[in-house]
């Protein structure tokens, strides 16, 4: 079958000078949110995280909030929930500023056009159109919500495979050249030395409808999709899957605990071997036998120690290790079971 070629970006010197890399907290948000709605068959590597996050999205009552309305099961979803950020990294509560300080035409705009697309909006999102700044910050802090519910305590895990995509990318930019990185990104995705074709966009698109540049993003929970966002004047963002999906939510090496005992002591070795998911004092002392009051001090100590982070879950506090906490557990398993530093994860 031909692929037609539905969408055409020419670059001049100064746009392919602009190409950049972002690790996005709110692309991640509104990926994940979308995942969340979808049977859980049409992405099974993602199977383990939505059996853990989708019970407590629907006790917080986000499933019927203003994400519900806003990212709908497939489509159109409104540009400004993806502000192109400033820096490579940016925090979860800078780019959640950026959605903040979005200009109200921008807003209404997004609305018009998803309106278009649902044929109508529900009440919340009609009073989000008629009055921005007074519902900003329910949506604000509904989507902070959701971050410590779905994504914080596992952020250490995804952002790990979102810099080890662009440090992937980057390092093929330094041995081959920009052009080489645009070709392998997405199959739907091709450069021919002046211009990028995307061969699955169902609207036009070029550098008249466009910002400068080009900013790219790794995400974990595209699916196979690519997703592009263009809102001038700010540069086309183009959300791929990035490499390593596959293996993101595979259990870690396990490792030897009787060294790490050694240095940490026992007990707080087995609870960071038991974090492998997060998980409450609760279920961590049902897990190993500790005493509720023994998890909770270990755990005190572990965070002050920068190996684990605190999150709330409704009435609950989740435990999550942190990237130091992987580390550590990946040095102290057994060699031919290691990751290697700085090693390309696999397709997914």
């Amino acid at each position: 079958m031909r692929v037609v070629v539905l969408a055409e970006l020419e670059f001049s010197a100064s746009d392919l000078a602009q190409v950049r890399f972002a690790v996005s907290p709110m692309w991640q948000v509104v990926t994940s949110f979308r995942l969340l709605s979808q049977h859980p068959s049409a992405y099974p590597v993602h199977g383990p995280w939505i059996q853990q996050v989708r019970p407590r999205v629907a006790a917080a009552g986000l499933d019927r909030g203003w994400l519900a309305e806003l990212i709908p099961p497939t489509g159109f979803f409104p540009y400004f929930l993806n502000p192109a950020s400033a820096g490579p990294t940016p925090t979860p509560a800078a780019e959640l500023a950026a959605v903040q300080d979005a200009p109200i035409e921008r807003i209404r705009k997004d609305l018009d056009h998803l309106e278009y697309h649902q044929e109508r909006l529900g009440p919340r999102l009609r009073s989000l159109h008629q009055d921005p700044h007074t519902h900003l910050d329910r949506l604000t802090q509904e989507i902070q919500t959701y971050w410590e519910l779905a994504l914080a305590p596992y952020w250490a895990r995804i952002r790990a495979v979102l810099d080890t995509d662009t440090f992937h990318r980057a390092r093929q930019v330094a041995e081959h050249g920009a052009g080489h990185v645009l070709n392998d990104l997405h199959s739907a995705v091709r450069w021919d030395g002046s211009a990028l074709h995307l061969n699955r966009r169902s609207k036009p698109l070029s550098r008249t409808t466009s910002g400068p540049g080009l900013l790219l993003v790794p995400s974990a929970f595209t699916g196979p999709r690519l997703i592009t966002r263009v809102a001038p004047p700010e540069p086309p963002q183009l959300a791929y899957p990035a490499r390593g999906i596959g293996s993101l939510w595979t259990p870690g090496p396990t490792p030897d605990t009787d060294a790490l005992a050694a240095v940490l002591g026992r007990s707080r070795t087995r609870l960071l071997a038991e974090l492998d998911t997060p998980a409450s004092t609760t279920q961590l002392a049902h897990r190993t036998g500790l005493s509720p009051a023994g998890v909770s001090q270990y755990l005190t100590a572990l965070r002050n120690a920068g190996l684990v982070t605190a999150h709330r879950a409704g009435r609950s506090v989740l435990y999550a290790r942190t990237t130091a906490a992987e580390t550590l557990l990946n040095a102290a398993a057994p060699p031919d079971a290691r990751s290697r530093p700085g090693s390309d994860p696999p397709h997914a």
